[in-house]
């Protein structure tokens, strides 16, 4: 019975063993990139402060996506509607300030520059017109999530 008893704690110090160096071996994942999404903005750095909203694309010039996002934004545009293109190489400054590692991502503010709806990677100009729609009138959306940060 001794035996019986050797031999399981030897086990089970083997399965320690195991379960340590495999552990140890284990990789840390990489870096899932995104960044953060800014939840606000300076309305002075951007066009029209004083417009009641503003829809802006923090974008590269080496970004395929950007390309797309960017021609769903013109329409967007009217008198209570700012929209902009911040393009990494020409507005550096303002990527680094908001933190922005991604893009395109795409973000509507209000008047305070309260983030209301973030998108990151391409959207479809339904999603993005309906976020801008839900915002500036709630309610009016079928779809009153989309683009909405997690609080």
């Amino acid at each position: 019975m001794e035996a019986r008893v050797v031999v399981a704690v030897a086990l089970i110090v083997v399965a320690v063993v195991a379960a340590w160096l495999i552990e140890r071996r284990r990789v840390d994942p990489p870096p899932q990139g995104g960044g953060p999404v800014p939840r606000q903005l300076d309305r002075n750095d951007f066009v029209r402060p004083d417009a009641p909203w503003l829809v802006v694309m923090f974008s590269s010039s080496t970004c395929d996506s950007c390309a797309a996002v960017a021609g769903k934004l013109p329409p967007l545009e009217c008198d209570a509607v700012a929209v902009e293109e911040v393009e990494w190489s020409a507005r550096r400054d303002l990527h680094d300030r908001y933190g922005v590692e991604s893009v395109p991502l795409t973000l509507v503010a209000d008047h305070e520059g309260v983030v209301g709806a973030a998108f990151l990677g391409n959207v479809t100009a339904t999603d993005l017109w309906a976020a801008v729609a839900e915002l500036r009138e709630p309610n009016s959306s079928p779809e009153p999530s989309l683009g909405k940060l997690m609080p």
